[in-house]
């Protein structure tokens, strides 16, 4: 199985000959195993040049860029090398049509929330008293279905979520002050990592989704729009519970991460270096977990749970099966 590889350091990524290597500013070198690579994520303040980028065209690999602040900046996402024409119109034709794309958008909701339910009654049938959020988000729920209009339905989603939010703090067992999401940007410690945790969930979306026929482009729940690839926000619904949310809760309630792996700048709370090496540590461990998947009776990685589900929406739009959003059966 290929790996991500994370770059902490600043220094300069060179090509040389068929290798890839990394050269911190010291001017030691280490040596990245470009056919054993998924995707490049860089943390640091690092230098490219078009020889590398035409290189890693050439692998299919993507190279994701974040900030001082460790927050998403961006991606270099290789020309697809999985195109189809016939695909495209109909991923098009499932959004334009008002009817498809509420179908979608609702399969999209109905599994996040799901999956929301699963971590709290996970919690719940260990001492923590969620019942209340869990009814709450229960009526959300039913609503769904009768939903006809998308923007409508991304109100019930943040709805879910908000709810969702309330029940952190019964969860979370250190003494942490978190009473709603702030994204932009995070003010405390659970806010910082929600967004720094739902930038890696989206971008390995992204990943898999490359790996497939699908445009990323073009999305059902999210509104396609500039400069941002909607399809992976569309998809990182249904896996932030999973991949986001369950990391947070083990990091935290395991004393893996504290206030002391963070930075407090004016209204703006961030992970210093030390707490995200800790936190993607955890993540890319998730990442390789291997599971029985109960369909396809075989061991698969979580990670290729998104790829599955990107293969699942294909045979929706091409009206072979109709899609159905993953759902936590464990």
């Amino acid at each position: 199985m290929k790996q991500n590889y994370y770059i902490f350091n600043n220094g300069r990524l060179k090509r040389q000959e068929n290798t890839i290597f990394f050269e911190k500013e010291d001017g030691t070198r280490s040596v990245i195993p470009i056919e054993n690579t998924e995707a490049l994520y860089a943390f640091g303040e690092i230098d490219f040049n078009t020889k590398l980028f035409n290189y890693l065209a050439q692998k299919g690999i993507p190279v994701h860029v974040f900030n001082y602040y460790g927050y998403y900046s961006g991606s270099y996402y290789p020309r697809e090398y999985l195109n189809s024409g016939q695909l495209l119109v109909k991923q098009v034709n499932h959004y334009t049509s008002r009817q498809k794309r509420i179908a979608l958008a609702r399969a999209f909701v109905d599994a996040a929330s799901f999956n929301i339910l699963k971590n709290l009654r996970y919690y719940s049938n260990r001492g923590k008293g969620l019942d209340e959020f869990i009814g709450t988000i229960e009526g959300f729920r039913a609503q769904i279905e009768k939903i006809n209009v998308v923007e409508e339905l991304m109100g019930l989603e943040g709805n879910i979520r908000n709810t969702y939010y309330k029940a952190w703090p019964t969860i979370i067992d250190q003494e942490i002050e978190f009473e709603r999401r702030i994204k932009q940007p995070p003010d405390n410690m659970v806010n910082a990592l929600i967004s720094y945790l739902n930038s890696m969930v989206y971008t390995t979306c992204l990943g898999e989704i490359y790996h497939t026929q699908l445009n990323p482009l073009i999305s059902y729940l999210h509104e396609p729009g500039e400069r941002r690839y909607s399809l992976s926000l569309d998809m990182a619904e249904i896996f932030k519970p999973i991949f986001s949310d369950r990391t947070i809760f083990t990091l935290l309630n395991r004393q893996q991460i504290t206030e002391n792996d963070f930075m407090m700048e004016v209204n703006l709370c961030y992970l210093n270096e030390k707490g995200r090496k800790t936190v993607i540590k955890e993540y890319d461990e998730r990442l390789k977990t291997i599971i029985s998947h109960k369909k396809l009776e075989r061991q698969v990685s979580y990670r290729y749970l998104i790829r599955l589900e990107c293969y699942k929406l294909v045979k929706h739009l091409i009206d072979e099966q109709e899609y159905e959003g993953f759902k936590i059966w464990w």
